[in-house]
C-alpha cells in the first residue's frame, strides 16, 4: 500500500486523524465529507495513494465504484452524483484520488453545476475517436 506521509488522506487511512467511518474493506475508505454539499456528502478513497485516477494501479481499482454504490444505498438517496477530479482547474483540492457521492434531496442541495457543451459534428467526432483508438 502506497501513502504519502503529508496527504490528509493517507493520514485518516493510518486513523492518523480522525474521521466518521461508514464502510472500509482491504482497497477503500469511505468517510464523511467534513465540508458537505448536502446530508450523507461522502468520500470514497483508494487506500493506494496516487494523485490521479490514471496514476491508481488498475489492483487497485477494484471496490471504488463498489462502494460508492454501497454509500449511496446506505444513505438512502434516490438523486445523487458521483464526482472524481483530477487536477487543480478540474476542482481536485486533496492530491489523492478520490470519489464524492453527493445526494441531491432538491435543486438548491447537492451539486450545482453549468454545463456548458460545444458544438461539434460527426466528422469531428470520428477524426477523435480515430485518435484514441489506442485504449
Amino acid at each position: 500500500m502506497a501513502s504519502n506521509a503529508a496527504c490528509i488522506f493517507c493520514r485518516i487511512i493510518k486513523r492518523e486523524i480522525p474521521a466518521k467511518v461508514l464502510f472500509e474493506t482491504e482497497h477503500s475508505l469511505a468517510f464523511l465529507d467534513i465540508g458537505p454539499l448536502s446530508e450523507g456528502h461522502t468520500v470514497v478513497i483508494p487506500k493506494y495513494h496516487a494523485q490521479f485516477l490514471h496514476e491508481l494501479p488498475d489492483s487497485e481499482m477494484v471496490d471504488l465504484l463498489p462502494t460508492a454504490k454501497k454509500v449511496a444505498q446506505a444513505i438512502g438517496c434516490k438523486d445523487y452524483n458521483i464526482l472524481q477530479n483530477n487536477g487543480r482547474i478540474a476542482h481536485q483540492a486533496v492530491d489523492h484520488v478520490h470519489f464524492h457521492v453527493i445526494p441531491k434531496p432538491s435543486e438548491d442541495e447537492g451539486l450545482t453545476m453549468d454545463w456548458k457543451t460545444k458544438e461539434t459534428n460527426n466528422e469531428k467526432l470520428e477524426a477523435l475517436r480515430k485518435t484514441y483508438l489506442k485504449l
